[in-house]
């Protein structure tokens, strides 16, 4: 079978469409796929594709272009050897704990470096991000706080209520 050449066009396109989606990524994991399955990698894009979060495995000369166009070079140290970039947009913990929580079960993933609101990240720090609750964990932490207050009030009122019905009766 007969390899199809790129053009230099065609690799343009491609640098300038990763760096678009580096520049717009609020979460970016970078990590080296090598001696995983064919069914981790489907199960890992699976899993990051329902919560929005595209995976990418390009050519590394590509990849450092796209993150010196994307002002985010000091990436480049990570893309060496097989390499894949987990490019999250929407919320900060999600692309750290899904591949953090499949790096467990799948020792072949290995997390080499990402970036966090265009601030470049070492694994240690994309691991403690990953224990952080999820987007959606902080707003129900949160809701869950501001509706307290209002709890008691509605408990001590009904108590109050409770009382007086004893008293009448």
């Amino acid at each position: 079978m007969a390899r199809r050449i790129v053009t230099k066009e065609e690799k343009a396109q491609q640098v300038d469409t990763i760096a678009e989606k580096l520049s717009q990524a609020t979460s970016i994991v970078v990590v080296d796929y090598l001696g995983l399955t064919v069914e981790e990698v489907t199960d890992l894009r699976k899993q990051l594709r329902d919560e929005a979060i595209e995976m990418h495995v390009v050519k590394n000369t590509i990849l450092r272009r796209a993150a010196e166009a994307a002002e985010l070079s000091d990436l480049n140290e990570s893309f060496s050897g097989p390499t894949a970039v987990i490019v999250g947009k929407d919320d900060i913990v999600l692309p750290a704990k899904i591949t953090n929580d499949f790096a467990k079960n799948a020792e072949a993933l290995e997390i080499k470096g990402g970036a966090i609101n265009g601030n470049i990240v070492s694994v240690d720090e994309i691991k403690k991000v990953a224990s952080l609750p999820s987007r959606d964990g902080i707003l129900s932490m949160l809701l869950s706080v501001l509706q307290a207050p209002v709890r008691n009030v509605a408990y001590a009122v009904k108590a109050v209520a409770d009382a007086k019905e004893e008293d009448v009766a």
